[in-house]
């Protein structure tokens, strides 16, 4: 091990950090808050969203996962960049460039123009995560504190999630849409003003070049397949859908095997010949996936279908995300008492039982039925969340451990925006097979069509109509978006509970977790 200076720094303890660390360690919180708080904030904002823009439902759809997607697909890049350019310094455009988007966002005049800022969002948060993680290793060399502050950086993202419904429901009612955008400009504001005089700079001088092909070659196979799966929910020719998720599977091809041949990959591609390592990946990848797009529907349930406004269906939500937060804290303690897979596998069956319960859903059963299976779906995510990270590094060779590190974020952000695109898409597909034939006959054409649409266009296309027509169009519209719930929490269910089933056999023999060794004796590595 060695410090930044070059010197072995093993067999003492390292220096411990005072109040400015601490001071930092809040700094970087912010932003992991704020960008956590961001994706639940939107969620709600979508029906105030149509209402004021007319987006088309495959449009609602990319401004929901874009985000997610330019986030993962820059989000190992940049941490290179930063290593290359200074930690810090990369952290402050970042959160520049966040805010300017945020502005953006939020007084946008078209659809097109929000996905636009969208994705300049998602290219700007991926300068953040790396970023005030690979700060707080380098603010932080006690192990023990180390652990704490890693552990508040975490709870962090957890109280975004948590606050993200209660805040994002209460600016909603108060203002329009792009308040959900306008959180940031304070916060990135702070970040900006004190950063300089609380967090460090950093910089490796053996850090890799980025690799824009690399870069470009995710983007196109991520976006490309994510546009034929949307194509053909909406109706679009099977065989055009088919070729453009093939180019799109064809991009992802080329970029496999460039990573083969560079020295400095952006994804190191050998870690997934460990079959612990590579299952553990999946079950951040897909049990994320299966959760974002169900909460995709919840949120919209709860405003399109129950008729609640944005605070009440936050409030609905905190339930879940205090549940998320118990489970998460207590799921270190329990794999001290009992074999990591099988906490895992039990957490995902408990998931699993959520989303069958959501997947039996009806206008009748209404919102106790749906508050019980959000709950129980958060319950056996909770644990996932506060792993997840570690069953990556874990399984990989000490020496792969920021390779892997790198993997867990980015298949994490892959995992929520793949949710979003594909499970949206099916559930937009169910709704679009099962709205035309409930409609009565004789409603007025742009209202029925809107229907066809989605149910956000439906009740804003009827706002004017007299209340027997605007409910003729209503009635069919709930009963079709609740059928499309149903469909994405069914496969939600199987999914999880395939999941299981591979988190037994993957991660089996895995050594069982340790207490953490007394900060006297740890070692210290001057690079994060």
């Amino acid at each position: 091990m060695t410090s930044t200076s070059g010197r072995e720094v093993t067999g003492r303890r390292p220096d411990v950090a005072g109040a400015r660390q601490w001071a930092g360690l809040a700094m970087l919180a912010l932003p992991t808050s704020l960008l956590a708080m961001d994706v639940t904030v939107l969620y709600l904002a979508v029906p105030r969203l149509v209402a004021d823009l007319r987006p088309s439902g495959e449009q609602i759809l990319w401004i929901t996962d874009v985000y997610g997607f330019m986030i993962a697909g820059f989000l190992v890049t940049m941490g290179t960049l930063g290593d290359r350019i200074g930690r810090r310094r990369l952290l402050m455009w970042g959160a520049g460039a966040f805010g300017v988007a945020s502005v953006a966002a939020a007084y946008a005049p078209s659809a097109e123009a929000l996905i636009a800022a969208r994705a300049l969002l998602g290219i700007a948060g991926a300068t953040l995560m790396p970023s005030t993680l690979a700060l707080i290793g380098n603010m932080f060399r006690d192990a023990r504190q180390r652990g704490t502050a890693i552990g508040v950086w975490a709870a962090s993202m957890s109280g975004g999630v948590a606050l993200g419904p209660v805040v994002g429901g209460a600016l909603l009612e108060s203002f329009g849409w792009g308040a959900a955008f306008l959180i940031a400009v304070p916060v990135m504001g702070l970040l900006l003003a004190g950063g300089p005089l609380l967090l460090p700079e950093y910089r490796d001088t053996s850090a890799g070049r980025p690799d824009p092909v690399s870069v470009a070659l995710s983007l196109v196979a991520m976006l490309t397949i994510a546009y034929g799966v949307k194509l053909l929910s909406h109706g679009g020719d099977p065989v055009l859908s088919g070729g453009v998720v093939l180019a799109g599977l064809a991009a992802g091809t080329v970029f496999w095997r460039r990573q083969r041949g560079l020295a400095a990959p952006v994804l190191d591609v050998t870690l997934f010949r460990n079959r612990a390592l590579t299952g553990a990946l999946l079950l951040l990848l897909l049990g994320l996936a299966a959760t974002a797009g169900t909460y995709l529907f919840v949120t919209r349930f709860l405003q399109g279908v129950e008729g609640l406004s944005p605070l009440a269906a936050g409030l609905w939500l905190v339930p879940s995300s205090v549940a998320m937060i118990l489970t998460s804290l207590a799921a270190p303690v329990l794999v001290r008492r009992l074999p990591e897979r099988v906490v895992v596998a039990g957490s995902l069956a408990v998931s699993a039982t959520g989303f069958l319960l959501l997947s039996l859903l009806d206008q009748a059963a209404g919102l106790p039925l749906l508050l019980a299976g959000i709950v129980v779906v958060y319950v056996g995510q909770g644990p996932i969340m506060a792993l997840g990270t570690d069953l990556v590094v874990g399984s990989a060779p000490p020496e792969k451990a920021g390779s892997a590190a790198a993997m867990s974020e980015t298949s994490t952000e892959l995992g929520l925006a793949l949710g979003v695109a594909v499970l949206g898409s099916v559930g937009a597909a169910a709704y679009r097979q099962v709205v035309p034939a409930t409609l009565p006959a004789g409603l007025p054409p742009e209202a029925a069509s809107a229907a066809r649409d989605s149910i956000e266009a439906a009740i804003t296309a009827v706002a004017h109509l007299p209340p027997a027509q605007a409910e003729a169009v209503l009635a069919p519209a709930r009963e079709a978006f609740t059928a499309g719930l149903n469909l994405v929490a069914g496969i939600g269910a199987v999914a999880t509970l395939t999941l299981a089933v591979l988190a037994l056999v993957t991660l089996r023999g895995r050594p069982p977790v340790a207490d953490p060794a007394p900060a006297e004796t740890a070692e210290v590595s001057g690079q994060a």
